[in-house]
């Protein structure tokens, strides 16, 4: 399971951007964060073309589909979201990795035992 933004497991922070420009004012180490993906669709080509890693946040099962055929390295959704996402994701091999946004320790057990493959703390967003 991938834990992003807790304090015991070093991880990269994902920094919210909205246009081109913050893209190229954001460090290198980090995770371009665009959301959501209906008003971000050429921020992610952009992301894709230019090999830049880049999470994005969806509301439904056809905007992941479309976020990993735009090479998004993460899918950042609620959970029930995600308990209908990452079925599919598992069958058609997505190379994207579904998140879910949580805000206490105590939700990663109960998403790990539903088989996402991970979590994105809020402390994580910048």
């Amino acid at each position: 399971m991938i834990i992003i933004g807790h304090p015991w497991v070093a991880s990269k922070r994902f920094c919210k951007v909205f246009c081109r420009e913050d893209i190229a004012n954001s460090k290198a180490d980090d995770i371009v964060l665009l959301e959501p993906l209906v008003d971000a669709v050429e921020l992610a080509q952009y992301c894709q073309q230019n090999n830049i890693a880049y999470a994005i946040t969806v509301n439904s099962l056809k905007e992941a589909l479309f976020s990993n055929a735009l090479g998004a390295d993460y899918i950042i959704c609620t959970e029930e979201e995600a308990l209908l996402i990452q079925p599919i994701a598992q069958e058609y091999l997505f190379d994207s990795k579904v998140l879910v946004l949580i805000h206490d320790e105590k939700e990663i057990v109960k998403i790990a035992r539903s088989g996402v493959d991970g979590v994105l703390f809020v402390e994580a967003i910048c």
